[in-house]
């Protein structure tokens, strides 16, 4: 399949670039797989549509404060997004100016942090920093990591909204935003109304936000993220496979997460790295509902949704969408797709 074939018309205005008022105010578009039927609701709403008994699996990854700027010797702006740790004081990053940025080359942080170039790699970059770069540092110099989409720079809002309120371990480059519109009042209502809440933990880097750069989706390459599963997740989603009960994923993070780790057996309780890429003709095997946000044209996010639901009919509920004035991307509206 061509990239081309999951592009779509979005008019600029409708890529949200703040959050709602409030959080979990957000609009849902309810997508039937198996009809293509539609329904306008509300992220509040969202136990309406969610059968008692499901597991909802949930990504409790928490947003690094992952972006710096520096400055080159000569005076130059340097953004450099943190993506991993390879070492002590060692990460790959990714970088504006990157084409300059050869081994050698050196970059000024603040607190006189200097950082080196020691790799290049076709999408990214290896710096030695010259004391470990540790969260504490990336709390007081750090910027949230605001995709490009979003034309502003981050504001003290951002600090929560772009968080969710289940987050847990620092580790992602950007936020696993389908959870951004949960509250604890929504998960409260949805355990009222029978529904199991469970969480794995997916570093989001590269291999959820790169670009797609091949004309042919198969020739496209992810990076590798890594993963962890605990015991009470594997169990209940075990459970309910077994019981005929959905297995709700919140997020393509989750999804990716359960897909890869998914064995003859079922889900193990595990800790590993995926670099799966989902697109139409996959079939899945642990998820059975998806709740996600509106992504961008031509992304590996489209393409699993596509996957999971068809790609003309994921098209045709963006069309609606957009005809409904929908609020695109992370801060936007959200679809669950059952």
């Amino acid at each position: 399949m061509r990239t081309t074939d999951f592009s779509f018309r979005l008019p600029e205005e409708l890529i949200a670039q703040t959050p709602s008022e409030r959080r979990g105010e957000s609009r849902l578009l309810v997508l039937e797989r198996g009809s293509g039927g539609l329904t306008h609701s509300a992220v509040r709403d969202i136990a309406e549509f969610v059968p008692s008994g499901a597991v909802m699996v949930f990504n409790d990854s928490r947003v690094r404060r992952a972006r710096l700027y520096a400055e080159t010797p000569a005076g130059g702006r340097v953004e450099v997004l943190l993506l991993r740790r390879e070492g002590p004081a060692l990460w790959a990053a990714l970088t504006t100016r990157m084409a300059k940025l050869t081994p050698g080359k050196r970059l000024e942080l603040p607190e006189g942090v200097e950082a080196e170039v020691v790799e290049a790699r076709p999408d990214e970059r290896v710096f030695r920093f010259s004391k470990e770069i540790d969260d504490d540092y990336l709390e007081r110099n750090g910027h949230l990591p605001l995709p490009p989409y979003i034309r502003r720079e981050d504001a003290p809002a951002d600090a929560e909204r772009y968080q969710t309120v289940y987050a847990r371990e620092h580790g992602s480059s950007a936020a696993p935003t389908a959870g951004l519109h949960f509250t604890r009042e929504i998960l409260a209502g949805l355990e009222a109304a029978g529904v199991e809440l469970r969480f794995v933990t997916l570093h989001v880097g590269l291999g959820t936000f790169l670009p797609v750069r091949a004309e042919e989706i198969e020739d496209h390459r992810m990076h590798r993220e890594e993963y962890s599963i605990p015991a009470a997740t594997a169990d209940a989603v075990n459970a309910a496979k077994r019981e005929g009960r959905p297995v709700v994923a919140v997020g393509t993070t989750s999804v990716r997460t359960l897909e890869s780790a998914w064995t003859d057996e079922g889900l193990p309780a595990a800790s590993g790295s995926t670099n799966i890429f989902i697109y139409p003709g996959y079939r899945f095997k642990a998820v059975d509902m998806m709740f996600t946000n509106f992504h961008t044209p031509e992304s590996t996010l489209l393409m699993l949704v596509s996957a999971f639901a068809g790609r003309e009919r994921v098209l045709a509920a963006y069309e609606e969408a957009v005809r409904e004035r929908y609020r695109f991307f992370s801060y936007g509206d959200a679809m669950l797709i059952r």
